[in-house]
């Protein structure tokens, strides 16, 4: 598998597209309190990739759990990452670049994911789905069911919003207004509509964030 060419073009989509790729990394680690790392592995730990996994990673960013999951998926995986914003796949490309490791990173969107059907064991996604307006999340769980392959694996952490107003006050000061006002306990009757099953939420050991898994009949 041989890394995508350098992209030059944003993909248009209604879904909100983060272009400053060069500080990304600095800002997720300010509001993960230097627990980043961290957080990425739990991730990885908690959808259960496994050795020669074949793993997608949407709304990769620049690329850092995507690295891990390859980490953990080893050399007889398969790992791809995609994102909107080609600041964010070049920069992911540089990444897996100076790591030595064979990821393949490009541009695409959630609404038209760019693989056959039936093809991954296992599809990921960390803080973006609060991104997207809800009738885009429906056409991304859509597709994704569509690339996994029978009994895979859709995991994604997202923010969970606190259920003190005061703090939910402060943390949409802090985070932004989509983070806090997206629940990732909203998108259990969307991925059931699309075909999920075995759809369950719940927190994490970090507070701030929730999980959504559900498997592909």
């Amino acid at each position: 598998m041989q890394p995508s060419q350098t992209h030059e073009h944003a993909l248009e989509t209604r879904g909100l597209t983060i272009r400053w790729a060069a500080l990304y990394d600095i800002v997720v680690g300010v509001l993960a309190l230097g627990r980043e790392r961290a957080i990425r592995e739990m991730t990885v730990e908690m959808a259960a990739v496994q050795p020669g996994n074949k793993v997608l990673d949407v709304g990769c960013g620049t690329g850092s759990l995507t690295l891990m999951a390859k980490a953990r998926a080893g050399a007889d995986g398969e790992v791809h990452g995609i994102d909107a914003a080609s600041e964010m796949i070049n920069l992911a490309q540089r990444k897996a670049a100076q790591a030595n490791l064979d990821v393949d990173f490009q541009s695409a969107l959630i609404e038209r994911i760019p693989f056959p059907d039936d093809y991954f064991d296992v599809v990921l996604s960390s803080l973006m789905l609060h991104h997207l307006p809800d009738d885009l999340k429906r056409k991304g769980f859509t597709e994704i069911k569509r690339v996994l392959k029978s009994g895979g694996c859709f995991f994604a952490v997202d923010f969970d919003p606190p259920g003190n107003p005061l703090l939910k006050h402060l943390a949409t000061h802090l985070l932004g207004h989509g983070m806090m006002q997206s629940n990732v306990r909203d998108l259990v009757a969307m991925m059931q509509v699309a075909g999920f099953a075995a759809v369950e939420t719940g927190k994490t050991k970090y507070s701030i964030l929730a999980f959504v898994r559900g498997r592909k009949p």
